[in-house]
């Protein structure tokens, strides 16, 4: 059996698939003022399931691409939530709208040296459509996570969908993205790290999982950190 680069891990087959070790993963303009103009897609959702996509991205030793547009002219910082994920890294700031107009954006994913790439993004038909239609007449193939997308209406999301499927793209989600990897529960080295994840954020899936790892196989509940209540910040005093 042949491993994968960190010395542990299985070697995945290919055959069409994503695997840990041929593809990186872009998170692009994850910023407050980008998220307020969705309405295609539960806000929160979108959080939750671009968190799921960063930490599987960790746990599976993905390299991982930030990038952020007009951070202190109009869009915010990136999501606290996705930077904890990424404490030493930081994203690349923009002008363009288009991160594969950006430079030192494609050096990032060119220094990867991997030819597939899943896109995480806002909004779908500018942030997630041009990078993508662009990269792929570059010779890259293109994933797009399409729970870690949103835009300003249905119908610009569809058509941006729509448009990246015509051009090549394949649409995936995060929980399928982080199955691939995983791809075989023996896999034992990323399974607990895989659970967490599906029991923090994948809903009535992670109950599921709670419950077998309690009542089936008698294991103790899941701990969180135990919630303490902030105290006021100086400035509201």
């Amino acid at each position: 059996m042949s491993y994968s680069s960190n010395g542990n891990r299985p070697k995945l087959s290919e055959k069409g698939l994503l695997t840990p070790d041929n593809c990186v993963v872009a998170f692009i303009d994850h910023q407050p003022q980008m998220l307020f103009g969705v309405s295609n897609f539960d806000r929160q959702s979108i959080i939750n399931n671009t968190v799921a996509l960063a930490k599987a991205s960790r746990v599976f030793d993905v390299p991982v691409v930030l990038t952020t547009v007009e951070t202190n002219s109009f869009s915010g910082q990136m999501w606290p939530q996705l930077r904890a994920v990424f404490p030493g890294q930081e994203p690349i700031e923009r002008s363009s709208m288009n991160s594969w107009d950006d430079k030192n954006f494609v050096a990032a994913i060119e220094k990867t040296g991997r030819k597939k790439i899943v896109l995480a993004g806002l909004w779908t038909e500018v942030c997630i459509a041009f990078p993508t239609v662009q990269a792929i007449r570059d010779g890259y193939e293109i994933y797009v996570a399409e729970d870690c997308c949103g835009d300003v209406s249905q119908l610009n999301h569809e058509n941006a969908m729509k448009r990246v499927i015509q051009a090549g793209a394949k649409p995936v989600t995060a929980l399928s993205t982080m199955l691939e990897w995983q791809r075989d529960w023996a896999n034992r080295e990323t399974y607990d790290a895989v659970m967490d994840i599906v029991r923090t954020h994948l809903g009535a899936y992670g109950i599921g999982v709670e419950y077998a790892y309690t009542m089936v196989h008698g294991l103790p509940a899941t701990k969180f950190a135990e919630y303490v209540v902030p105290t006021a910040l100086a400035a509201h005093k």
